[in-house]
């Protein structure tokens, strides 16, 4: 059994900065990873952004949801909060999944990033210093 196949998962919440904004997500993720690519810098405003990966039908927003701004479409897109702007998911895979940026969430989900990706694209002034595996581009990519 896969972590998004567990009904009984624990329930987690997510909030942004400024508290407007609200989300339940099942603490049932399939995978988490670091992402260096560009995008996500300049959404996190940081070297990289920490994502934990989950069926969309896993998240729901409990407060705020007129508070979110979306950049992209109906089918993929950065959900930020229009307050603050903190970047909470990304709708990603054709819309079938979200990827939480994992320090949105109040508590400690049970998984940790396994690997970082896009790191032929990372911040030139940021050094990777864990054992994690690093892959040029995605996973798949190597």
């Amino acid at each position: 059994m896969t972590g998004s196949e567990n009904s009984n998962a624990r329930i987690l919440t997510g909030e942004c900065y400024c508290r407007a904004v609200r989300y339940e997500v099942a603490d049932a993720f399939s995978y988490a990873l670091n992402c260096h690519c560009s995008n996500c810098r300049r959404t996190t405003g940081s070297a990289f952004k920490p994502f934990a990966g989950i069926v969309q039908d896993k998240l729901r927003i409990v407060r705020g949801e007129d508070q979110r701004l979306v950049y992209g479409d109906d089918t993929t897109h950065d959900a930020h909060c229009a307050r603050c702007g903190s970047l909470l998911y990304s709708r990603v895979r054709e819309g079938k999944w979200v990827h939480v940026a994992m320090g949105t969430l109040v508590g400690a989900p049970s998984i940790r990033p396994s690997a970082h990706i896009f790191v032929g694209s990372k911040a030139p002034w940021h050094e990777i210093t864990d054992d994690l595996p690093q892959y040029r581009g995605h996973i798949a990519d190597g």
